[in-house]
C-alpha cells in the first residue's frame, strides 16, 4: 500500500483487530514494524489521528501509541480509495492474560497507571469511551499498560460515538452515555470486576446488586470495595481523586495484612524490652553488657569456694583418724 499524498509504502503483513470503523494491519515499513489502520470512513481516520497526535503532545504519559504517517491509497484489487494511518506497533500480552500469567496482585498497579494516562486525556478535553481489557496490553519489563486502539475517543461533553455493553454505565443502569472522566471511570471498575471474574457475564434483573455481591465475593475487589462503588456511581469527579482512593485503600489492605501476622518469640522480647526501656524499666539478659570488674569477682568467689571444699575435705580425714 503505497500513501498518494506522502508516498510512503507499506506492506501488509497480518490482520491485527477489526472495529466497526476499520481494520488494523501488522506492516512492515522502510524503518520498521508499525500497526496501520485502514478505514474507508476519512472523518473517522482524522478523528483518531487527532486524538493520537494530542497523545504525542503528552511527553510524560504513553498511554496510546505514536503517531507516524496518515495519508490516502487507492486499492486496485477492490476499485476503492481507502485513508489509513501509521502508529507504533504495542508488543505485549493483553491485559487479561497478562494478569492471569502473573496474578491477580498486579491489577491495581496496572489500574492506577491506567489512571495516570486517563487524567491526562481527560485534562486534554478527550474522553476514552471504549475502554476494556481488548483494548489494552501490557508491555515490558518493566511492565506498563498501554492502549492500542483510540476508535472510541470522544470529545468531553458530547455524546460516547463507540461502546462495549459490558463496560457502558448505561447497559448497566449507573447513567448516561455522555463523555465525561465519570464515564471512563466507570469502565475501570467494570475491567477490574472482569480480570478477577474473568469473563463477561449478562447483567440480572437487579444489575446493581448483582455487581456490588461480585465485589464483595473477591477477596482482591473487597480491598477496594469503597473505591470500585464510588467509580460505579460516578462519585469521582476526576481520574486523579480515583487514583488517590485507590493508593489509599491498597495501603490499608496492607497495614491490615501486617497487623494480623503474630509475632515471632524473638519480636515478642524485642517489644517488651521496648515497652519497659519506654518505661524506665531496665531488663538484665545474658546479652546485656557486664559491669567494670565483674570478671576478676567473679574468679575471687570460685577461689574461696575451691578453698572451703579442700578444708571441709581434710577435716574430714582428720575427724576419722583421730
Amino acid at each position: 500500500m503505497k500513501g498518494k499524498w506522502n508516498g510512503n509504502t507499506y506492506t501488509l503483513r497480518k490482520q491485527l483487530g477489526k472495529g466497526a470503523n476499520g481494520i488494523v494491519y501488522l506492516a512492515e515499513a522502510s524503518d520498521g514494524h508499525v500497526a496501520l489502520k485502514v478505514s474507508d470512513d476519512s472523518l473517522s481516520i482524522t478523528s483518531e489521528v487527532n486524538v493520537l497526535k494530542s497523545f504525542s503532545k503528552a511527553q510524560s504519559v504513553t498511554m496510546g501509541p505514536s503517531f507516524f504517517d496518515t495519508d490516502d491509497a487507492f486499492i486496485p484489487s477492490a476499485n476503492t480509495k481507502v485513508s489509513f494511518y501509521a502508529m507504533e506497533y504495542i508488543k505485549g500480552p493483553l491485559l487479561l492474560q497478562f494478569v492471569s500469567d502473573k496474578g491477580a496482585e498486579w491489577i491495581p498497579v496496572l489500574m492506577i497507571q491506567l489512571l495516570t494516562s486517563l487524567s491526562v486525556l481527560h485534562q486534554q478535553g478527550w474522553i476514552f469511551g471504549d475502554l476494556k481489557p481488548d483494548n489494552l496490553i501490557v508491555t515490558g519489563p518493566p511492565a506498563r499498560i498501554r492502549c492500542i486502539d483510540v476508535g472510541g475517543t470522544t470529545k468531553e461533553g458530547r455524546a460516547i460515538k463507540e461502546y462495549t455493553e459490558f463496560y457502558d454505565r448505561g447497559y448497566w443502569g449507573y447513567g448516561t452515555r455522555k463523555a465525561e472522566p465519570s464515564y471512563d471511570l466507570f469502565a475501570v471498575a467494570m475491567i477490574m470486576i472482569n480480570c478477577v471474574h474473568k469473563k463477561e457475564f449478562k447483567k440480572t434483573s437487579q444489575p446493581k446488586e448483582q455487581l456490588q455481591t461480585l465485589i464483595e465475593g473477591s477477596p482482591v475487589l473487597r480491598k477496594y470495595k469503597k473505591v470500585l462503588v464510588a467509580a460505579l456511581n460516578g462519585y469521582y469527579d476526576s481520574a486523579d481523586e480515583m487514583k488517590r482512593e485507590m493508593l489509599a485503600a491498597g495501603q490499608k489492605a496492607v497495614q491490615r495484612k501486617q497487623a494480623g501476622k503474630k509475632p515471632t518469640p524473638t519480636q515478642s522480647i524485642s517489644r517488651q524490652r521496648q515497652q519497659n526501656m519506654r518505661q524506665g524499666k531496665v531488663t538484665q539478659t545474658r546479652y546485656a553488657p557486664k559491669k567494670k570488674g565483674s570478671k576478676s569477682r567473679g574468679l575471687f568467689e570460685t577461689a574461696l569456694i575451691v578453698i572451703s571444699v579442700l578444708a571441709l575435705y581434710f577435716a574430714y580425714i582428720i575427724f576419722f583418724l583421730i
